[in-house]
């Protein structure tokens, strides 16, 4: 029988069946696909694009502030446990079914794909000012809301999208948003798989 997840924070939890593997890999694929399908039909309406530049530096960049964000964001997780239930129950939906190698696949597909959207195309198409900036940002956040209860981890997203928009607008180069969630998917996605992996198999 399939393991069945539920929500703490509902006062009348739903349990809810947890995708497969290969229905999860390809749930992921197919909102990648969405995302840059949307994106490109945007671009036919206002073809304003964020500037993207391969740079090693601000790879490096990236890598930085994907760093500071995991740091931070293991810091909320922490002191705030509305924001930990959210985000445990959100993490056990979308990481349980996987493996410790499809951190690959967390971190490029929804990376790639929703920079390309929220900053590559909303931020440049509404303004690169505080108006862009904010709209795109609370975009990416409800993007992040899967149910009512929910709504820590959206704001935490909400957050994080500003941080995101912010580093392209500092920079200006889309590469560097991009490798900061990338990196910052696939950090959280590794971390999560190895400590699930420690306690489900404690002699590993």
């Amino acid at each position: 029988m399939a393991k069945r997840l539920s929500d703490p924070g509902e006062p009348n939890p739903i349990d809810v069946d947890p995708l497969s593997r290969p229905q999860l890999l390809a749930a992921m694929a197919a909102t990648a696909l969405i995302l840059l399908l949307i994106a490109k039909i945007w671009l036919r309406f206002d073809p304003a694009q964020f500037p993207f530049a391969l740079r090693w530096q601000d790879i490096g960049v990236g890598i930085a502030l994907g760093l500071a964000i995991s740091g931070i964001s293991a810091l909320v997780y922490k002191l705030w446990p509305a924001y930990r239930r959210s985000t445990d129950f959100y993490l056990a939906f979308v990481l349980a079914p996987l493996v410790v190698a499809d951190s690959v696949w967390i971190g490029l597909l929804p990376g790639m794909s929703e920079e390309l959207l929220f900053r590559g195309v909303m931020l440049p198409s509404i303004g690169l000012n505080a108006t862009g900036l904010v709209v795109s940002s609370l975009c990416f956040g409800v993007l992040h809301m899967s149910g009512r209860r929910q709504w820590p981890y959206a704001v935490w997203a909400s957050l994080i999208g500003f941080l995101l928009g912010s580093s392209a607008l500092i920079t200006g180069n889309l590469l560097v948003p991009i490798t900061a969630h990338v990196f910052t998917n696939f950090v959280s996605s590794l971390f999560w798989q190895l400590r699930h992996k420690s306690q489900v198999d404690p002699t590993r």
